[in-house]
């Protein structure tokens, strides 16, 4: 009978110990979750998928999941430590940047984009026309935000039509703060109406609609991104831009550098990245061309990453090494 329950013991021990073998090396298995920043705009949302596909095809260990959200609450995620990467961050549209970095609670690793342009933009045919659409010059005079004063009446708000309408930008957007005191020192709150719309593919529907029958628009736009790139606008000129003067909306936007963030925490949670991230870049044009293609197919962002990545295939040689570049054109030969 000893005997018996020793055998047993002995068979339970090497059961648990089995157990807990196969528990550690399943932990140890498990990937490293890397979080994005995701503000729910496209440049953004197809960078966060680029860098996914090379993250977790490129290298061992790792996952990555996007987090969405306004910028601002994002942002305060990625200095509580919450977040890891903002892959594409417009340095000048945050007030706390440089003291953040300063800090140290963020981190610039590389330039994404070198020049980025963002303003109040009107369709070209608004001041020059368009012969061959038959649209005659809506506003030949206009050329600085302070003229839109007095083309109220071009711009007509369709359900206030005694007034004029100017699309402000995206909700928690520090651009759209810039705007909402642009629109005060311009004296635009005089004539125009300030329109707000819940996302960017919104904002881009109502501009698309006007464009297609040949009728006025203005408001914010940025670049890059497939509307710009697409459609034939012409940024309004401003005040020259003052860092001083910027965030009281008196003076242009700036053509900044676009940066690749990650949290004061990123180095130490997955310091094999760090070296791809530094040497991610995409450029405005190229950003802009994937744009184009994921409007132009309704592809998903995923979809145009891989797009993206077939289509500039030696980029792959600038950002990685000779064998993570092979892992991922191996896992984008799987795709069609």
């Amino acid at each position: 009978m000893f005997e018996k329950r020793l055998l047993l013991f002995s068979a339970m021990l090497v059961t648990v110990g089995l157990f807990l073998a196969l528990s550690s090396g399943a932990a140890a298995a498990a990937p490293q979750k890397v979080t994005f920043m995701d503000c729910q705009f496209d440049s953004q949302m197809v960078h966060n998928e680029i860098a996914k596909f090379i993250v977790e095809n490129g290298f061992d260990g790792y996952s990555v999941e996007a987090v969405t959200g306004s910028a601002l609450l994002l942002w305060q995620a990625m200095l509580a430590g919450d977040i890891d990467v903002d892959i594409e961050e417009w340095p000048d549209n945050v007030g706390t940047y440089d003291e953040d970095v300063a800090r140290g609670d963020v981190i610039p690793l590389g330039i994404l984009v070198p020049d980025s342009a963002q303003g109040v933009y009107v369709p070209r045919y608004v001041i020059e026309g368009d012969p061959e659409r038959g649209i005659k010059p809506m506003a030949p005079d206009l050329k600085h935000v302070k003229d839109l004063p007095k083309y109220a009446h071009i711009f007509k708000d369709p359900d206030a039509p005694s007034r004029g309408r100017i699309f402000g930008g995206i909700p928690g957007w520090m651009s759209e703060k810039i705007m909402a005191k642009k629109y005060s020192h311009y004296n635009l709150n005089e004539g125009y109406n300030y329109c707000l719309v819940g996302n960017e593919a919104m904002m881009y529907t109502s501009l698309l609609a006007e464009y297609n029958l040949g009728e006025p628009w203005v408001g914010y736009l940025y670049e890059p991104s497939w509307i710009t790139g697409k459609l034939d606008m012409v940024m309004l000129e401003d005040e020259p831009y003052d860092p001083q003067l910027l965030h009281e909306g008196v003076c242009a936007f700036p053509s900044q550098a676009l940066t690749v963030c990650v949290g004061r925490h990123f180095p130490e949670k997955a310091p094999e990245l760090l070296d791809f991230f530094k040497k991610y870049q995409t450029g405005r044009q190229r950003i802009n061309a994937a744009l184009a293609h994921l409007e132009d197919t309704k592809e998903s962002h995923a979809q145009t990453a891989v797009w993206f990545l077939k289509e500039y295939d030696y980029l792959l040689d600038e950002w990685l090494t000779p064998n993570q570049a092979k892992k991922v054109r191996d896992a984008l030969g799987k795709f069609r």
